[in-house]
């Protein structure tokens, strides 16, 4: 598919979605809210077929955090980036472990390094750190006694 035909499939059936072709890959902004079942869509469409998360990350902003997924079709080859703004203060949103495994360790690490909360998460827990660990150290207020990095 096109990037025109992906972004009119989407914006058919969620029309607040927006999109940015500024960059490599179509990107595309959804509430956090509406994620999962935007992301079970990506998945189940038949002609969209996005069965490969290949890449979960999250972006600190320091006004608000940013999820980014980077989808591709492996039958296909198109790709389409997702990208779901979050309260800094209390980010949280669905997981999607159970759609594409993948996103299993990659949302443990972001839980881990920037405390964005995954709901329903089969074993949300530390990946890098100590259990003990305070703070999320690529948040960009995050301050570190010993090597006295400041952002």
């Amino acid at each position: 598919m096109t990037n025109e035909e992906i972004k009119n499939k989407i914006s058919n059936l969620y029309p607040s979605v927006t999109f940015d072709e500024t960059s490599q890959w179509l990107q595309t902004y959804i509430e956090s809210v509406s994620f999962l079942p935007f992301a079970e869509f990506l998945q189940n469409d038949r002609e969209l077929n996005f069965d490969y998360l290949f890449c979960l990350t999250c972006v600190d902003w320091k006004t608000h955090l940013t999820m980014v997924y980077h989808f591709t079709s492996t039958f296909s080859r198109h790709i389409l980036v997702v990208k779901s703004q979050l309260n800094r203060e209390n980010p949280v949103i669905h997981t999607v472990s159970h759609i594409w495994r993948t996103a299993e360790f990659h949302e443990r690490e972001v839980f881990d390094l920037f405390g964005v909360k995954f709901t329903n998460h089969p074993d949300l827990r530390r990946l890098l750190l100590t259990d003990d660990w305070n703070g999320y150290p690529l948040r960009k207020d995050y301050q570190d006694p010993v090597n006295m990095i400041k952002l």
